[in-house]
Parts: C-alpha cells; sequence; structure tokens
C-alpha cells in the first residue's frame, strides 16, 4: 500500500494529499506536514481558568453566594442584580457580615460549658429539633436560670450567625467585652497601692489570656493590658480560663504596645520584661515594691525585640537545665506571685 492511501485518502486524489485521522496529512515531498498547533477547525478547546470558589456548582461558598443572592433580590423587590454586579456585592455582604457578626459560642458541650462559668450572655440559640437533645436542654435551663433570652431559630440563622461553624442546633451570643483605657490601669491600684499592670506581648491563645487575668486578680495587680492586633482578645474562652476574675479586673487594649509602655516609664512605672535570657533572677526584683509593669512574652518565642528594648529590666526564671519553656500562664503568674511576697513583705 502506497503512502499516498494511508489515512483515508480519495480513490482519486493525487499522491500524497492523503490525511491522517489527527488531521495531519503527508506533504508532496512525502514528508509529515506540520500539524495546526491547536488553532485549526479542530482545535481543542479546554475548560479555561478554574472560577472561583463561589461559582463552583455544589461548593459551599456557592451555596452561600446563592442564598445571599435571593436574600438580596428579596430585598430588591425581587429585581434580580446583574451577574457580574450580584457576584461583586455578594463579596461586600460576606465580608461585611463576618466582621459584623457577634461573639457566638457554637455547639452543645461549649455552650453548656460557658454557661455554667457564668460567661456574660445576651441570648440563646435553639432550632425546634435541638430542644429534644438532653445537653440542650440543660443550656436552656442554665440561661433561664440566669435571665438569658432564649430565642428559637432556625438552621439557616444560625448558619449566619455562627459563620457557617458546627453549632449542632444551639448557640450562645456573648455581651462584648468593654476594654479600659490604659491610662485607666495607672489609677485601678488607688493611692496607697503601687500600680501593678501585665503586659501581654504575641500571647494568642485565649485560654492564657484567662489564666494571666485569674492570677493577676489574686496577687492584687491594677489590670491586664493587651495589643490591639496579634493577640488573645476577650472572648468566651479567656471568660471561661478566668474564672469570673474577668468580671473584676479590667482589661486594657492598646494600638502600640512599645509606645504604651514607653507611656507608662513617663508616668514613672517600671518595666519589667518577663524573658528566658533576663540576666535578673525573678527572686532578685528589688522594684517589684514600687510602680511596675510585668510583660510576659508568648509561650517558646518570649518576647518580641522591639518590646524587649524598650523594657529596664529582663527577668528570667530559674529552672532546671533541660526544661523547656514554661506556659505564658505558668510563668506570669510564678512572677506576680513573687511580685506580691515582696509587696507585703514591705
Amino acid at each position: 500500500m502506497s503512502a499516498g492511501n494511508t489515512g483515508g485518502g480519495s480513490k482519486g486524489g493525487k499522491r500524497g494529499q492523503g490525511r491522517t485521522p489527527g488531521g495531519g496529512g503527508f506533504a508532496k515531498s512525502g514528508k509529515p506536514r506540520p500539524g495546526t498547533g491547536g488553532y485549526g477547525r479542530r482545535k481543542l478547546e479546554g475548560k479555561g481558568p478554574t472560577p472561583p470558589a463561589e461559582m463552583r456548582p455544589g461548593h459551599p461558598a456557592q451555596r452561600a453566594a446563592s442564598r445571599a443572592a435571593k436574600a438580596a433580590t428579596s430585598a430588591a423587590g425581587g429585581q434580580r442584580p446583574r451577574p457580574a454586579q450580584a457576584a461583586a456585592d455578594r463579596g461586600v455582604q460576606r465580608h461585611e457580615r463576618r466582621d459584623d457578626l457577634p461573639e457566638m459560642v457554637a455547639g452543645r458541650n461549649p455552650v453548656v460549658e460557658s454557661l455554667r462559668a457564668k460567661v456574660p450572655a445576651l441570648a440563646l440559640y435553639v432550632t425546634g429539633r435541638a430542644q429534644e437533645d438532653e445537653r440542650v436542654a440543660e443550656a436552656v435551663q442554665l440561661a433561664a436560670g440566669e435571665g438569658i433570652a432564649v430565642l428559637e431559630t432556625s438552621m439557616f440563622e444560625l448558619d449566619r450567625l455562627t459563620d457557617n461553624a458546627v453549632h449542632q442546633g444551639v448557640a450562645l451570643r456573648i455581651r462584648p467585652y468593654e476594654y479600659a483605657h490604659p491610662e485607666d490601669l495607672v489609677a485601678q491600684g488607688g493611692a496607697r497601692v503601687a500600680p501593678l499592670i501585665v503586659a501581654l506581648d504575641g500571647v494568642t491563645d485565649p485560654r492564657n489570656l484567662g489564666a494571666i487575668v485569674r492570677s493577676a486578680a489574686a496577687f492584687g495587680a491594677s489590670g491586664v493590658l493587651v495589643p490591639a492586633r496579634r493577640s488573645a482578645h476577650v472572648n468566651a474562652g479567656a471568660w471561661k480560663a478566668s474564672a469570673g476574675a474577668l468580671s473584676r479586673l479590667p482589661v486594657a487594649q492598646c494600638t502600640n504596645l512599645t509606645r504604651t509602655l514607653e507611656a507608662y516609664k513617663r508616668d514613672g512605672l517600671f518595666v519589667a520584661g518577663l524573658d528566658a535570657e533576663g540576666t535578673v533572677d525573678v527572686h532578685d526584683m528589688t522594684i517589684a515594691d514600687g510602680p511596675m509593669v510585668l510583660v510576659v512574652g508568648s509561650e517558646g518565642r518570649g518576647l518580641s525585640r522591639i518590646v524587649a528594648s524598650a523594657c529596664d529590666m529582663l527577668v528570667s526564671i530559674p529552672m532546671s537545665s533541660g526544661m523547656e519553656s514554661l506556659n505564658a500562664g505558668i510563668a506570669g503568674s510564678i512572677a506576680l506571685y513573687e511580685i506580691a511576697s515582696r509587696r507585703n513583705a514591705r
């Protein structure tokens, strides 16, 4: 069989003009012709770039965006926005809604534990079916005993309030915490007691924040200072770990921790940083009986370089060789105990 008849060429066609099944064929010289490079009539059509999550059918983000679009349509009186504008609006609405969400505790066990710890709450949200569960019934009983409103709601509304968390049909809305001003902590001790402020640098676990607040209240501190960014905030976890101390001891929030420490120093407070590389033993803090700020760093990383440079003294806790660093809450408690012991001895 000649080369000109391969590929299904016509019977009366000229030699070398047949075509291969792939559309290439042979040139007159008998050499293979180059392909179309994907630009011919039979070019392959790809699926294009991967669409965003909210545009993929069946994706959770797509379902949430569809619900938001329907809600926007209902609010606009049934007039459906254009697709491009609707997608842009959905992104704005989702972002604003996430920022505006209240502090919520979701799930049966977390809600019951928060109510037992007497975490300040505004309302308990329960779906109709969830009320048949024993834990949810206990949560309703505890909330009613504390005078917290119990509201029956839908699964869709709970999804929105909890930002699609696993809520199991029940969620507790926490009362927003009102932070004090950093200057208020200086006057908190009064005229007879030198102020003792505990500042946190890089402590991101709310449970550590709650534990430090609990120790600070027990050992006579004036208050606790936390940065507004990259730090744990007062939430349900902090309330539970504080065992109610957050209702007795103020927590202040500052924009820049280093600048606030410098302002405290100008007000006559001595700043001591608790750090594993400190050169002063915690037992030898001679400034403990005066107005001071104790700065506690994160576990492992310790104090940041810029905050450590703002401290007048770096204090360490002696430990056995080979031991790992202490938890921030435990380290803060030990240092506060030493400060309280020196103040009581005076």
